[in-house]
């Protein structure tokens, strides 16, 4: 696949601007770390070439001057509140993060609990950390917060919260999810940290919406989708065309508090460091795409694939339509259809031919394969092994897998595991294919091949199983399906 992104160069010049960063604020900096640092793939299917953990390398070249402090809600401790993409409780997180920061060899300074309130829940976990030896502290919730400035900013506000110890120059403030209140820390840190004479700064490390490039580039319209469960809307920041007559792009809720934001600066210190909220990022990665028009299709097919979840998420009764009609209006903005994604128009054409589902994919030379559900196996794993042979150069009558072997495994799970789909799924597709390479050299060859779907990208006729769509994941295929159950 080709890449548009330049991702070595944005390890260098992101880390760079950090430090440059850090020394505009007499070599003390609080970053509030927006978006996923370990696996940012939207990041990397709308950048070809961005690694969805290039924000956790890039950081890791500041390790030795940088410590991690996690923020986490009492709201969301009372609540129980789980990750979606992960399906673990955020309390369980801050210690899953914890443990791969230090993987990593970053300094993880303590945890801090937000939107206190005595809770108890928030209590039980408190002590359960600093069981754990991880210093805990609590800042408390705000009347008034983020508007009561003169509140905010005086020893009844911030003054009220635990002063958290740091000792390192960059101090990366992190959270489990939105919502945790990580900017009200930086803010806090700051207030305290002015009280006791020390000089610090905050900034915001955000990828997106990209600051310099057009409000209207496929790769901002793609960031507008992918939030479009939260109305996000991309803007030109009016403050930073009025401080320096330049265009560029920033989001409303941004540009909203800023004000605020302005003021609570100028409450803790007296001046407020900035003149925009553009101003407020250290975002570098405007400066490294290698190669726009790559850039620009990936965002385009990322728009498409946002619709088909936003579609799915509404099928299942988990989103909302609004959700879908937004996106729809980003298809006018981008000039796109779905028709755009090659998969879609050759999966549905073979379903409406033989009237059961169907999958397609895209393969890196721009070759369409298809599949059909069958009575051995469903569309998906079926689609996988026509994949493989075709790029192992395999005929496409030769069966990998024979049936006397496909039989038992279906005999199994329906007769032992009450399964009352008999057909095997990609993941039992996968195993056969492992246990037959060890003697046969079709499956051995094919196989092999396993790495080159990487990139791909595939659409099914029917929304596909968890089983399937992890797999597809695991492989680094882009999957879309249409919102129609298996029948």
């Amino acid at each position: 696949m080709k890449f548009g992104f330049d991702n070595e160069r944005y390890l260098h010049i992101q880390s760079e601007h950090i430090l440059e960063r850090i020394a505009q604020f007499g070599n003390k900096l609080y970053l509030e770390l927006g978006g996923k640092l370990f696996d940012d793939h939207h990041a990397s299917r709308v950048l070809p070439g961005f690694q969805p953990d290039s924000k956790l390398r890039m950081l890791t070249r500041l390790a030795d001057r940088a410590e991690i402090v996690i923020v986490i809600s009492a709201l969301d401790i009372e609540k129980n509140k789980v990750r979606g993409d992960l399906g673990i409780t955020y309390d369980m997180d801050v210690l899953r993060l914890r443990e791969a920061f230090e993987q990593r060899g970053f300094m993880v300074g303590s945890v801090v609990i937000t939107h206190y309130n005595g809770q108890s829940s928030a209590d039980a976990y408190r002590e359960k950390l600093e069981r754990l030896g991880i210093r805990t502290y609590v800042h408390y919730l705000i009347d008034g917060y983020p508007a009561n400035v003169a509140l905010i900013a005086s020893d009844r506000g911030f003054g009220r919260n635990d002063y958290v110890e740091t000792s390192r120059p960059l101090v990366i403030v992190t959270a489990p999810g939105p919502g945790s209140g990580k900017m009200a820390v930086c803010l806090s840190q700051l207030y305290n940290e002015h009280k006791r004479g020390i000089e610090a700064g905050y900034a915001k490390f955000e990828t997106f919406p990209v600051w310099n490039l057009p409000l209207k580039h496929p790769v901002n319209i793609a960031y507008e989708a992918a939030t479009a469960d939260l109305n996000d809307v991309n803007m030109i920041d009016p403050y930073h065309l009025e401080a320096y007559g330049s265009l560029a792009v920033n989001y409303n809720r941004d540009i909203e508090i800023f004000p605020v934001l302005k003021a609570l600066f100028e409450g803790i210190s007296g001046e407020c460091p900035y003149k925009s909220p553009t101003d407020m990022g250290v975002n570098m990665v405007g400066f490294c795409i290698s190669d726009d028009d790559v850039c620009c299709r990936a965002s385009r097919d990322e728009i498409i694939r946002r619709y088909f979840t936003a579609l799915n998420r509404l099928a299942m009764g988990e989103g909302a339509e609004s959700e879908v009609d937004k996106i729809q209006l980003l298809f006018k903005q981008a000039g796109i259809a779905v028709s755009d994604r090659r998969p879609v128009a050759a999966a549905r054409a073979r379903a409406e031919q033989s009237g059961v589902p169907c999958s397609a994919i895209e393969l890196p030379d721009g070759t369409i394969i298809t599949s059909e559900t069958g009575s051995l196996l469903g569309t998906s794993a079926a689609l996988i092994l026509n994949a493989v042979k075709h790029l192992a150069g395999i005929d496409h009558s030769v069966k990998l897998i024979p049936q006397d072997m496909i039989e038992p495994i279906q005999y199994t799970k329906t007769r032992y595991l009450c399964s009352a789909n008999p057909r095997l799924h990609t993941d039992e597709v996968l195993v056969a294919l492992s246990v037959l390479s060890t003697r046969d050299e079709n499956c051995r060859r094919a196989l092999e091949c396993m790495p080159q779907l990487r990139g791909c990208q595939v659409h099914s006729t029917v929304m596909l199983g968890e089983v399937d769509r992890k797999i597809y994941k695991k492989l680094g295929v882009g999957l879309t399906c249409d919102p129609a159950r298996k029948k």
